[in-house]
């Protein structure tokens, strides 16, 4: 039974965080009291946080798109800036859109496309075990399928073809920059999640193959990438088949690429 006598002192709480680097030290304590039951489960929270645990991870959840999303630890985080890409993908869906949200990670994507799309079909998939358990955590409440395995791999072959929408938030950052991550993420998430091979476009270069396959004519591939990677993204995706088309935010630090499939 948790003390009624839980009182945390939270300016300390908040130079403690401050003096260890978080730069949104207030809102950061106010997470860690809520999510403790005792003073002595908050100092072990906020002991395990400066220690450079991501905050996400701690508190079991992530805000993203105004949804919580659950987040286990080890899978990647929902940033702020893939908002960017969910508006992008949902203004290009067309009504009742078949969709698939691949390399899905905690599935924060599907989650929101889910609400904002009303989607004929919906399935998530990702190549991490620990993605895609936690992605059935958010999504078969939902009644969302979640795959594991590499890309397209594992879908039913019945949508090769016939997807309306294909998502992808794919890592995409240079295997030679990935030292230079946040350690919260360089640490403490799944490198399978963030390596995007030498020039950080690898798995888009599949991804927009696959998805030269497996969407119907006139579908749409919408990915994020980085601002200086969106040229060359794009030459990818025509060569594929595809005609992308950059959304850029500066208020989020944002890029995405959407890509219709001719025919």
């Amino acid at each position: 039974m948790p003390s009624t006598l839980f009182s945390p002192d939270r300016p300390a709480l908040v130079r403690r965080l401050r003096a260890a680097g978080c730069v949104f030290a207030e809102d950061e304590a106010d997470l860690l009291i809520a999510a403790a039951g005792s003073a002595e489960a908050l100092t072990d929270l906020v002991d395990r946080r400066i220690a450079g645990l991501p905050l996400e991870h701690l508190l079991g959840w992530a805000e993203f798109c105004g949804l919580r999303v659950a987040v286990d630890p080890g899978v990647f985080v929902p940033r702020g800036r893939t908002a960017l890409l969910v508006a992008a993908a949902a203004a290009v869906a067309g009504p009742s859109p078949a969709v698939l949200d691949l390399c899905c990670g905690s599935g924060a994507a599907a989650l929101v496309l889910h609400g904002r799309l009303a989607p004929r079909w919906l399935a998530a998939a990702d190549v991490d075990p620990a993605a895609v358990a936690c992605a059935r955590r958010n999504l078969t409440p939902l009644g969302v399928p979640v795959y594991q395995g590499d890309l397209f791999a594992p879908l039913p072959v019945r949508w090769r073809g016939r997807l309306d929408l294909v998502v992808a938030n794919a890592p995409y950052v240079p295997s030679g920059a990935v030292a230079m991550l946040p350690a919260e993420a360089r640490l403490h998430e799944a490198p399978v999640a963030l390596d995007g091979g030498a020039d950080g476009l690898a798995v888009l270069r599949r991804v927009a193959a696959g998805a030269a396959e497996w969407l119907a004519p006139g579908g749409h591939l919408a990915v994020e990438v980085s601002a200086g990677q969106a040229g060359a993204l794009c030459q990818i995706m025509a060569d594929a088949g595809l005609d992308p088309s950059v959304v850029r935010d500066d208020d989020l630090e944002a890029t995405a690429v959407t890509a219709r499939r001719h025919g």
